[in-house]
């Protein structure tokens, strides 16, 4: 044991405590040496992610552009996606009518041609019409030379006798007036004028009536006589008749009886005609008629012309 403790005290702790110094130096150097690689390292990653950072600001300043851009294009887009849609609503609205159009001109068109089938068959009966027309006129205008012949012949021949009753019925009438103006003498107030007889309306009325005075009968019923008499020679194939024509003045009458001259000349006409009748002309030979004063003889307005315009008008005429 005393040998051993001197060995001990003996031992040199010195090389050991500097090696492990100098490991302990190494260690740190080391350490230092990987801490500044570190570093470098690191400075390196951090300048990289700098720029990387910066061209991130710089690429989101640019999409916040593209962006800004985008929201105008997208309300562009919005505005133009409206008014497409009203074009659209336009677009089917016009298509819905058209579509209606078409469906109206195809029942249009149906018509059309049921009326066009129609009109083709009246069109063929019509030229079948035709056809026998034409066939008809092709015969009758072989016929056509000698039908003008007599119809020309005839046409002659009515024209003689129409001639041929004129002259006669003239020939009666101016027996007629002739004996007339006999039987009633040549008085004043009854005159010839032409083909008519006429009395002064106060030889038959007295003013503003339509019933015969006495004198005024007497005389109608002397025409009547001689009427009758005429009557008896003219052939019966002769149609005459004798007109019995009312005129007044253009001084207006209005009355209950008459509200005009119209009623007052159209009575007394009939009254001259029912005598007539009641004196034995037959009344199917007889015709009356009213002019009021629109027929005068006389346009002045003195009294002469307004007496002359007041008158009773017997024509013996043909029916």
């Amino acid at each position: 044991m005393a040998r051993g403790r001197r060995f001990r005290q003996n031992v040199d702790i010195w090389p050991g405590f500097v090696d492990a110094m100098a490991t302990l130096l190494m260690m740190l150097i080391f350490v230092l040496l990987v801490f500044v690689l570190a570093q470098f390292f690191l400075g390196n990653a951090l300048s990289g992610r700098d720029q990387e950072l910066s061209k991130l600001h710089a690429e989101m300043a640019s999409l916040v552009d593209q962006l800004s851009l985008e929201k105008a294009k997208s309300a562009d887009v919005k505005a133009n996606l409206a008014r497409l849609q009203e074009e659209l609503k336009a677009s089917l609205a016009e298509r819905d009518n058209l579509l209606n159009t078409l469906q109206d001109e195809k029942q249009i068109s149906d018509s059309a041609k049921s009326q066009a089938e129609l009109l083709n068959q009246q069109m063929a009966a019509m030229r079948e019409q035709l056809e026998k027309l034409a066939a008809a006129l092709d015969a009758s205008e072989k016929l056509s030379v000698e039908q003008k012949a007599q119809i020309a012949d005839l046409g002659k021949r009515l024209n003689v006798a129409l001639a041929g009753k004129v002259e006669e019925l003239q020939r009666y009438r101016s027996e007629f007036f002739g004996k007339l103006r006999k039987v009633l003498g040549e008085r004043q107030g009854i005159r010839i004028e032409g083909d008519r007889f006429v009395f002064q309306s106060e030889l038959l009325f007295d003013s503003a009536s339509a019933d015969l005075g006495a004198s005024g009968e007497q005389q109608v019923r002397q025409l009547a006589r001689t009427l009758i008499e005429l009557a008896r020679q003219i052939p019966k194939e002769v149609n005459w008749v004798l007109r019995v024509d009312g005129h007044t003045d253009k001084r207006p009458i209005k009355s209950d009886r008459f509200p005009s001259n119209w009623e007052l000349s159209t009575a007394r006409a009939i009254t001259v005609i029912r005598t007539l009748i009641d004196a034995g002309v037959p009344a199917d030979r007889l015709a009356a008629a009213g002019f009021g004063e629109f027929q005068p003889l006389d346009p002045a307005n003195t009294e002469a012309a307004l007496a002359k315009n007041r008158r009773i008008e017997i024509r013996f005429d043909q029916r």
